[in-house]
Protein backbone atom coordinates (compact mmCIF):
# COMPACT_ATOMS: atom_id res chain seq x y z
CA UNK A 1 0.00 0.00 0.00
CA UNK A 2 0.98 3.48 -0.69
CA UNK A 3 0.67 6.89 -0.52
CA UNK A 4 1.60 10.26 -1.72
CA UNK A 5 0.69 14.05 -0.06
CA UNK A 6 1.62 17.13 1.17
CA UNK A 7 2.71 17.12 4.97
CA UNK A 8 0.23 18.65 7.83
CA UNK A 9 2.57 18.52 10.51
CA UNK A 10 0.99 18.50 14.19
CA UNK A 11 3.20 18.00 17.56
CA UNK A 12 3.84 14.76 19.91
CA UNK A 13 0.87 14.17 22.45
CA UNK A 14 -2.20 14.65 19.91
CA UNK A 15 -4.71 13.53 21.63
CA UNK A 16 -8.02 12.09 20.47
CA UNK A 17 -10.20 15.68 21.76
CA UNK A 18 -7.60 17.54 19.69
CA UNK A 19 -8.51 15.75 16.52
CA UNK A 20 -12.46 15.67 17.20
CA UNK A 21 -13.84 17.24 19.93
CA UNK A 22 -16.29 16.02 22.10
CA UNK A 23 -19.00 18.48 21.42
CA UNK A 24 -18.80 17.49 17.94
CA UNK A 25 -19.55 13.92 18.88
CA UNK A 26 -23.62 14.11 19.64
CA UNK A 27 -24.41 13.91 16.13
CA UNK A 28 -23.45 10.61 14.50
CA UNK A 29 -23.48 12.46 11.15
CA UNK A 30 -19.26 11.78 9.75
CA UNK A 31 -19.58 15.06 7.42
CA UNK A 32 -19.86 16.86 10.95
CA UNK A 33 -16.71 15.65 12.56
CA UNK A 34 -14.68 15.86 8.68
CA UNK A 35 -15.71 19.34 8.89
CA UNK A 36 -14.51 20.14 12.23
CA UNK A 37 -11.09 17.88 12.52
CA UNK A 38 -8.40 19.24 14.23
CA UNK A 39 -10.10 22.43 14.56
CA UNK A 40 -9.27 23.39 17.97
CA UNK A 41 -5.43 22.93 17.19
CA UNK A 42 -6.08 25.16 14.42
CA UNK A 43 -9.25 26.10 12.45
CA UNK A 44 -7.74 25.99 9.16
CA UNK A 45 -6.77 22.37 9.35
CA UNK A 46 -10.31 20.84 8.32
CA UNK A 47 -10.28 22.82 5.02
CA UNK A 48 -6.43 21.72 4.54
CA UNK A 49 -5.98 17.97 5.39
CA UNK A 50 -7.78 16.42 1.96
CA UNK A 51 -5.18 14.44 0.25
CA UNK A 52 -2.86 15.01 3.13
CA UNK A 53 -0.75 12.91 5.01
CA UNK A 54 -0.24 14.03 8.61
CA UNK A 55 3.26 13.86 10.16
CA UNK A 56 2.52 14.34 14.26
CA UNK A 57 5.39 13.71 17.45
CA UNK A 58 5.12 10.98 19.68
CA UNK A 59 2.51 9.16 21.16
CA UNK A 60 -0.05 10.01 18.47
CA UNK A 61 -3.50 9.56 19.26
CA UNK A 62 -3.50 9.51 22.65
CA UNK A 63 -6.56 10.32 25.47
CA UNK A 64 -9.61 8.73 25.51
CA UNK A 65 -10.25 5.05 22.84
CA UNK A 66 -12.65 7.10 20.60
CA UNK A 67 -12.60 5.13 17.17
CA UNK A 68 -14.62 8.79 16.24
CA UNK A 69 -11.48 10.37 16.01
CA UNK A 70 -10.15 7.87 13.14
CA UNK A 71 -13.13 7.93 11.54
CA UNK A 72 -12.80 11.98 11.39
CA UNK A 73 -9.22 11.90 9.89
CA UNK A 74 -10.56 9.35 7.16
CA UNK A 75 -13.62 11.24 6.33
CA UNK A 76 -11.83 14.72 6.50
CA UNK A 77 -9.67 12.71 3.24
CA UNK A 78 -6.65 12.44 5.11
CA UNK A 79 -4.30 10.05 3.11
CA UNK A 80 -2.36 8.54 6.21
CA UNK A 81 -1.01 9.23 9.33
CA UNK A 82 3.41 9.38 9.64
CA UNK A 83 4.33 9.55 13.49
CA UNK A 84 7.27 7.77 15.78
CA UNK A 85 4.76 6.30 17.94
CA UNK A 86 1.15 5.82 18.22
CA UNK A 87 -1.36 5.60 21.52
CA UNK A 88 -2.19 1.51 20.63
CA UNK A 89 -5.82 1.86 21.05
CA UNK A 90 -5.47 5.11 17.84
CA UNK A 91 -3.45 2.83 15.91
CA UNK A 92 -5.63 -0.44 16.16
CA UNK A 93 -8.30 1.67 15.60
CA UNK A 94 -6.67 3.01 12.33
CA UNK A 95 -6.19 -0.22 11.16
CA UNK A 96 -9.44 -1.22 11.85
CA UNK A 97 -11.22 1.76 10.00
CA UNK A 98 -8.61 1.71 7.19
CA UNK A 99 -6.40 4.67 7.40
CA UNK A 100 -2.59 3.74 7.18
CA UNK A 101 -0.41 4.81 9.98
CA UNK A 102 2.83 4.62 10.04
CA UNK A 103 5.71 4.18 12.56
CA UNK A 104 9.02 5.88 11.20
CA UNK A 105 11.25 7.92 13.08
CA UNK A 106 10.25 10.92 11.63
CA UNK A 107 12.01 14.54 12.50
CA UNK A 108 9.57 17.12 12.95
CA UNK A 109 8.50 19.02 9.37
CA UNK A 110 7.33 22.06 7.42
CA UNK A 111 3.21 21.70 5.94
CA UNK A 112 3.33 21.19 2.63
CA UNK A 113 6.26 19.40 1.95
CA UNK A 114 5.69 16.46 0.12
CA UNK A 115 5.43 13.05 1.95
CA UNK A 116 5.05 9.21 0.71
CA UNK A 117 4.92 5.88 2.04
CA UNK A 118 5.52 2.48 0.69
CA UNK A 119 4.06 -0.16 3.52
CA UNK A 120 5.26 -2.84 1.67
CA UNK A 121 8.90 -1.56 0.58
CA UNK A 122 8.83 -0.64 4.35
CA UNK A 123 9.79 3.50 3.90
CA UNK A 124 8.16 7.04 4.62
CA UNK A 125 9.78 9.85 2.58
CA UNK A 126 9.45 13.47 4.08
CA UNK A 127 10.62 16.15 1.70
CA UNK A 128 13.14 13.86 -0.01
CA UNK A 129 14.29 11.94 2.89
CA UNK A 130 13.53 8.26 3.35
CA UNK A 131 12.79 6.66 7.02
CA UNK A 132 12.08 3.31 7.45
CA UNK A 133 8.71 2.32 8.65
CA UNK A 134 7.75 -0.55 11.29
CA UNK A 135 6.22 -3.26 9.34
CA UNK A 136 2.42 -4.42 9.98
CA UNK A 137 1.83 -8.06 10.63
CA UNK A 138 0.43 -10.01 7.71
CA UNK A 139 -3.06 -9.62 9.10
CA UNK A 140 -3.23 -5.87 9.66
CA UNK A 141 -1.86 -5.59 6.17
CA UNK A 142 -4.72 -7.68 5.02
CA UNK A 143 -7.38 -5.54 7.08
CA UNK A 144 -5.65 -2.81 6.06
CA UNK A 145 -6.37 -3.75 2.06
CA UNK A 146 -9.66 -4.33 2.32
CA UNK A 147 -10.89 -0.57 3.46
CA UNK A 148 -10.79 -1.41 7.22
CA UNK A 149 -12.43 -4.79 9.29
CA UNK A 150 -15.38 -5.16 8.19
CA UNK A 151 -15.07 -5.07 4.49
CA UNK A 152 -11.98 -7.38 5.54
CA UNK A 153 -14.41 -9.76 7.39
CA UNK A 154 -16.73 -9.00 4.79
CA UNK A 155 -14.74 -10.91 1.87
CA UNK A 156 -13.69 -13.83 3.76
CA UNK A 157 -17.20 -15.14 4.88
Amino acid sequence: MQGVGPAICLGRDIDTDQIIAGRYLRTKDRSVWAEHVLEDLDPTLAERVRGAIIVAGRNMGCGSSREQAVVALREAGVVGVVAPSFARIFFRNAINIGLPVIEAPVPPCTDGVRVSFDLDAGWVEVDGKRYPARPLSAKMNAILRAGGLVPYWRSHR
